[in-house]
């Protein structure tokens, strides 16, 4: 009898295109630090799915290391992250947050998503300088516990930060699952339009390893790949 697994989405190895690919490609040289052919051909091919020519494309090797280098890159050494109570960067990342100096905001939520109330909350206990300030919103799709967010969930929430002058930050670990869920009515191209950076994930999609990161906030741009080079 066959055995199914459901330890977790990336226990294997990579879809089958994948490793032929590398097979074919081993031994042609290149250069590294993302300035490879390869790399910027997908950089091409994200921007023309997203249909956002403006946003910067960024490959790095795991969802931590993405979530590390783009908020320690966007806080100032006062400001902290609000997330969800079940937010990876919040349990799951060995305090890769923390580390940096920068405290998690957390939200008790039913469902592992954030609203703009819940956000509110976090904002009116945070009131003057004897307290972190909250800069970022962190938010996951689909979430830790399976929920995945509605188009008008993320506009709304993207509209509150606006309003509120916070960055809104999606962590894409499992967004292949999120997008394709029935639940969720996101397109892809939206995800340029209502964040202001992001992250599809690879390693939890197909892909041997590598998560890449879309910024679409002009300001968050400048010397990214300086970040990405000092967390390593």
């Amino acid at each position: 009898m066959e055995k199914y697994s459901f330890m977790n989405d990336y226990s294997e190895g990579a879809h089958q295109n994948i490793i032929k690919a590398l097979g074919e490609t081993n031994l042609i040289q290149e250069n590294g630090y993302s300035e490879d052919k390869y790399t910027q051909e997908a950089v091409k091919l994200i921007k023309n799915r997203l249909n956002s020519q403006s946003s910067d494309v960024h490959i790095v090797s795991g969802g931590t290391q993405a979530n590390l280098i783009v908020i320690s890159s966007i806080l100032r050494p006062h400001e902290a992250v609000v997330s969800a109570g079940t937010g990876h960067i919040n349990v799951h990342e060995a305090g890769a947050i923390e580390a940096t100096g920068h405290k998690v905001c957390t939200v008790n939520t039913k469902d592992g998503k954030l609203t703009p109330e819940q956000v509110q909350e976090v904002l009116d206990i945070h009131e003057d300088e004897h307290m972190v300030k909250p800069k970022l919103v962190y938010i996951s799709n689909s979430t830790e516990i399976g929920t995945v967010y509605t188009k008008d969930e993320l506009d709304t929430l993207n509209d509150f930060c606006k309003a509120k002058n916070l960055y809104l930050y999606m962590d894409g670990a499992r967004l292949g699952s999120a997008l394709t869920s029935p639940e969720s009515d996101l397109k892809f191209e939206d995800l340029a339009i209502h964040t202001d950076v992001f992250y599809i994930g690879g390693t939890k999609n197909g892909a041997l390893l590598g998560e890449a990161i879309v910024i679409n906030k002009d300001e968050l741009k400048e010397d990214f790949r300086f970040h990405i080079k000092q967390k390593g």
